[in-house]
């Protein structure tokens, strides 16, 4: 069931604007879930966490996608004191080379903390980069799912995708 005082949170924040957008996979859409507005409002950024808090379980690590999930995820760690990891797209070229930033240990267990889910490639990167670091992943939160196929894709490859809100929910009665 929809979380409905984030959507309204959502909503009020104008996170969800309509017209015509280029997506990240290259596909096009009548509406847009702007995440860098809702990440940087300090009302949807506390709502989100503790929306995230709710649903974790006891699962004791957190991980988040370099760049949009990053205040996420660090938002969701301070309000429940559990520890977090950065993954990158990429390892670094400079530096440590890491792609993940962070401490992560062989086994532990960690929950992916994303922002916007439409095909699910970029969350079902960030955990084979976290499986092959050791990590054991089945599980990503997202904040919406745009319904577009990473549910499918991800359980695919024995992850389960939650989201705090569908497309169908933020958008019911707005187009």
């Amino acid at each position: 069931m929809a979380d409905q005082e984030l959507i309204d949170a959502l909503r009020d924040a104008e996170a969800v604007r309509f017209g015509e957008f280029e997506l990240s996979h290259g596909g096009t859409s009548e509406y847009y879930v702007d995440k860098y507005v809702f990440e940087t409002n300090p009302d949807c950024l506390e709502r989100v966490a503790a929306a995230f808090g709710d649903r974790l379980g006891d699962v004791p690590r957190l991980a988040g996608v370099a760049l949009g999930a990053v205040p996420l995820v660090a938002a969701t760690a301070v309000e429940t004191g559990r520890p977090y990891v950065i993954v990158r797209k990429q390892a670094k070229e400079y530096g440590t080379g890491n792609r993940i930033e962070g401490d992560l240990e062989d086994g532990d267990e960690v929950v992916v903390l994303e922002d916007i889910a439409t095909t699910g490639r970029s969350a079902l990167d960030a955990v084979e980069a976290l499986r092959e670091a050791g990590a054991v992943v089945d599980r990503v939160l997202v904040v919406v799912d745009r319904e577009e196929g990473a549910r499918e894709l991800l359980a695919d490859h024995d992850v389960a995708l939650e989201s705090l809100v569908t497309a169908s929910e933020l958008l019911d009665d707005r187009v």
